[in-house]
């Protein structure tokens, strides 16, 4: 029995891009889920996974209820846990001043992966994909968006 292009299974595809984001450091808190839907629907992916990576070691991602208390509240969280006016030997190696930004970004980590599926990411109502930089100067990151899975035919 013969079978059209219907029939055949999508093929499993994978996308790889950057996405630029200016941040004035000290905690802000970036909400990129719609940078990160866009690069779906872009490509036309129905199901799969998009992982979303920070390259640098003073910036972090997360899901959050991106809502002003909330955005208040979370690096106001990494103050009580990791204060900035303490010693950090990182401090005393490179005279920058940041140790507290290194050490706030390694408890988030630099990479998330969401599902998607219909092409619309799987988050929960209230939850955002968000950026943390907690370095204390301005910066302008680039993100890793990366796509795995089938694409729309």
């Amino acid at each position: 029995m013969a079978r059209d292009a219907s029939d055949r299974p999508a093929e499993p595809a994978i996308v790889t891009e950057s996405l630029r984001v200016s941040t004035r450091g000290d905690g802000q808190v970036i909400d990129v889920t719609p940078e990160v839907q866009a690069r779906i629907d872009k490509h036309g992916f129905r199901e799969g996974q998009a992982l979303v990576f920070v390259p640098g070691s003073t910036a972090a991602l997360t899901t959050i209820e991106y809502e002003p208390g909330l955005i208040q509240d979370l690096p106001a969280a990494f103050e009580r846990i990791a204060p900035r006016e303490i010693r950090y030997a990182h401090h005393e190696q490179w005279q920058d001043g940041n140790g507290h930004s290194h050490v706030r970004a390694s408890l988030l980590g630099p990479s998330l992966t969401v599902p998607f599926d219909e092409g619309r990411l799987l988050l929960g109502t209230w939850q955002q994909i968000v950026l943390v930089d907690f370095d204390n100067r301005a910066r302008d990151r680039r993100l890793v968006v990366q796509l795995s899975g089938t694409r729309a035919r």
